[in-house]
């Protein structure tokens, strides 16, 4: 890993990235960043909103302690705000709010009070700055990331099957839909960088069937591909059995028993990535610290499917997961729109 700070081609990709948010000169942007953020992500996010011609502001809070009993990872719910009522008023009212927090705020406890107001908020994923460079801005996937929403929207029912097993029914019915393509325009929104993904947060007791996950599949809250195959059941949204008899299937047994919290066990989102520009094999090449795993979500023709806190549905925990697996088929009311890891050409 490079552990130089920011450089030119970086600066140069996120304004890029914030160009793409609409972002002007003299807009009131503010930086929103924590003890345990990336330097580095810091340092290139505040060049290129300088560069921009934005009028900064920096907002650094502390990182809070973790409670334990294991580290909490890759969850988009940062702490770090900790309803702190001058920087929520403060991110509010900004025209653009660029998120460097280590965890995101994506599922943040303020976050529905900061997009309340005027602020368009940019998430920037943890990932190592040179990810960016192989992130290149595509106009096209807003198109097909609202195509992918707009499907949802309109179905009831989602399957999911493949291979190896899995067979899973998500009724969509009273679901959160939602999709990012990595950057927003519009005061009261949120994306997250790198974007492409398509998700649903589905109502109480709407998902039922078998999870298999194989070799080569994703545990991003351990920045691990799957070696040995796990199967998961699920009754009513919870996950009642992991079966499996190696070391990754003993580790989520573990990891979710350590919390003591039932709906750790329960589905947080399902859905499936469109960007092409993001690659499963990303996982290999860095060190964990230097890796928050959206890459891994958004890869085009996986299908993310994640247990824990889940708003839609009344349920909120600290421990989770998210498991984007490969060469799966996702139907939408019996119209496959992800054939074996393939998105349809108009998705694609």
């Amino acid at each position: 890993m490079h552990d130089r700070g920011a450089e030119w081609r970086w600066v140069q990709r996120y304004a890029e990235q914030f160009a793409a948010c609409d972002l002007g000169k003299g807009e009131y942007a503010v930086l929103l960043y924590e003890a345990a953020s990336s330097p580095r992500i810091v340092e290139t996010a505040r060049l290129a909103l300088e560069m921009m011609g934005a009028a900064v502001a920096e907002i650094r809070m502390p990182t809070p302690p973790n409670p334990g009993p294991l580290p909490i990872r890759s969850t988009g719910a940062s702490q770090a705000i900790a309803g702190h009522r001058s920087v929520i008023d403060a991110l509010k009212t900004a025209d653009f709010v660029v998120d460097c927090t280590a965890e995101g705020l994506l599922h943040a406890p303020e976050l529905g009070e900061i997009l309340s107001g005027t602020a368009r908020v940019l998430m920037i994923s943890a990932e190592h700055a040179e990810n960016t460079e192989r992130w290149p801005h595509d106009p096209s996937l807003a198109e097909r990331v609202d195509r992918g929403v707009k499907l949802l929207q309109d179905a009831s029912q989602m399957r999911i099957t493949s291979e190896h097993g899995t067979d899973l029914s998500v009724d969509l019915t009273d679901a959160f839909r939602a999709g990012s393509c990595g950057w927003c325009t519009e005061p009261g929104t949120i994306a997250h960088w790198p974007g492409g993904l398509v998700l649903a947060f589905p109502a109480a007791k709407r998902v039922n069937g078998t999870v298999v996950l194989a070799p080569g599949d994703i545990n991003l809250t351990f920045s691990e591909y799957i070696r040995e195959a796990i199967t998961l059941t699920v009754v009513d949204d919870y996950v009642t059995e992991i079966a499996g008899a190696g070391h990754d299937a003993e580790l989520m047994r573990s990891y979710l028993a350590a919390f003591d919290e039932p709906d750790a066990y329960a589905v947080s989102h399902v859905g499936w990535g469109m960007n092409a520009a993001a690659r499963w094999e990303s996982l290999a090449m860095w060190d964990k610290s230097a890796i928050n795993g959206t890459e891994l979500r958004a890869f085009a023709g996986n299908v993310v499917f994640s247990t824990g806190a889940n708003e839609v549905a009344g349920r909120f925990c600290r421990g989770h997961f998210d498991l984007p697996m490969r060469n799966c088929t996702v139907a939408i009311d019996g119209e496959i729109v992800v054939d074996r890891g393939q998105l349809r050409s108009d998705l694609a």
